[in-house]
């Protein structure tokens, strides 16, 4: 896998499209509607995953339904999903299925989204600002497929594609890690750019369509 992203990053050199970042400080900005505009994650090991940390930092004043990360393989759309239903009600997918936790806050105020999910026992747990809203349960025994396309400013309704204009994300991103193990959320206060699987300190990532990268305005 190492020479599998040596080898990304020297066809990025060729091609300028791909890129390693450290990306501490900075943030993603999709400044309008958009069904062309997005980043696309590149995980450092592409390997299934029977738990998972996710944790994300986003602001936005969109008060329509829109995805905040969205990982996709070739027989599930929805394989790992983050998405706001309405104000105050997040969904959190995984092999397409679906729980609702609903962590009202005052927008728009930037959130700090965690969640943890485990295979053994189906447990996934939601954090919104360093609060817990609950823990339910979701697809016990599944395991999440670990060539996917993930995505960040727009909802994949097919591998890769298929995107909604009216799902897409407009506003900031930042400070986004992936591991495939549970992380206590105590100890992801300390560590939240260093993820395993989506590292933003070291984030191999390709931008498309109308993304500017930006010093991030909150901590």
């Amino acid at each position: 896998m190492e020479k599998l992203i040596v080898g990304i990053l020297f066809l990025s050199v060729l091609s300028g499209s791909v890129a390693q970042t450290d990306m501490k400080g900075k943030a993603f900005i999709f400044p309008q509607e958009s069904s062309t505009a997005y980043v696309s994650l590149i995980p450092k090991v592409r390997k299934s995953l029977q738990n998972f940390t996710l944790c994300i930092k986003a602001f936005t004043d969109l008060t329509r339904p829109y995805s905040i990360f969205s990982y996709s393989t070739r027989t599930k759309d929805n394989e790992i999903l983050l998405f706001v239903e309405k104000r105050g009600e997040y969904m959190l997918y995984v092999g397409n299925s679906g729980v609702s936790f609903k962590a009202p806050t005052n927008l728009p105020d930037p959130v700090r989204i965690c969640v943890n999910w485990e295979s053994g026992s189906g447990i996934a747990e939601f954090w919104l600002n360093g609060k817990a809203f609950g823990r339910k349960g979701l697809k016990k025994g599944y395991v999440v497929g670990g060539d996917a396309k993930i995505i960040l400013g727009q909802e994949q309704d097919s591998f890769g594609g298929k995107f909604d204009v009216k799902q897409s994300f407009v506003g900031e991103i930042w400070d986004v890690s992936l591991w495939n193990y549970v992380v206590p959320i105590k100890e992801v206060h300390d560590s939240c750019n260093n993820g395993n699987i989506i590292n933003w300190q070291a984030l191999i990532h390709e931008d498309r369509g109308y993304v500017v990268t930006k010093p991030k305005l909150w901590t």
